[in-house]
């Protein structure tokens, strides 16, 4: 079993949450989780650090989950896009409501979010997809997401026959894409440490203000 110090010197983020949140009595969420994240990107620690776990369920309450990608984020919200066609919106759409889950391992942080989901503004969209890579812009025109593919190759027929549509034109976001901002009710910042005796630190939004509570681990 590694020893506490030697643990500490592997961690360069060891005791952030406990120091922002109980000793520094830090009573905004938002603001702790941007502290965390804007240290792990500077960091350059984790390959991936905006990749999170969305979880979505149908009214019934069968779940569903998948890994995607965090587009921006502010008080009001954290903000992925997608097909509007997939399953995860579809599900969006009757059930808007939803969990996000960050897991960074190699400084062994999870902090999981949940809420209420609302479909971002057109022109919030539109700017978005103007700054994605052309390839990527192409993809979600071909992309028919969450429908039964043949094979490989009606893929690629798809992206050619997209690629050469909009070749020397500027690539419009398509009308079935968009973006969701999860509009945060709770948050749990979790901090792995010795013996399983890990941190646990529940946010949860009453009457316009956050409440902080411990959770045994």
């Amino acid at each position: 079993m590694e020893s506490p110090i030697s643990y500490i010197k592997c961690f360069p983020f060891f005791n952030f949450i406990v120091y922002e949140a109980k000793m520094k009595k830090k009573s905004d969420p938002v603001a702790l989780f941007a502290e965390l994240y804007e240290k792990i990107l500077q960091s350059g620690a984790l390959e991936e650090p905006s990749a999170m776990t969305l979880a979505t369920a149908t009214p019934d309450g069968k779940p569903s989950a998948r890994v995607v990608l965090l587009k921006g984020y502010d008080e009001h919200g954290f903000v992925f896009y997608t097909n509007l066609e997939s399953r995860k919106a579809a599900e969006l759409k009757i059930n808007p409501q939803a969990a996000l889950c960050f897991y960074w391992e190699p400084i062994h942080y999870q902090v999981r979010i949940e809420g209420s989901v609302l479909q971002v503004p057109e022109e919030e969209a539109d700017a978005y997809f103007a700054t994605r890579p052309r390839g990527s812009q192409i993809g979600a025109w071909a992309s028919s997401q969450s429908s039964q593919l043949k094979d490989r190759t009606e893929l690629e027929t798809r992206f050619r026959e997209t690629e050469q549509k909009f070749e020397g034109e500027t690539i419009p976001r398509p009308g079935f894409w968009s973006g969701f901002r999860l509009a945060p009710q709770r948050f749990e910042f979790w901090e792995r440490r010795e013996n399983r005796l890990h941190e646990r630190f529940l946010y949860v939004r009453k009457n316009a203000r956050w409440e902080m509570s411990l959770l045994y681990p």
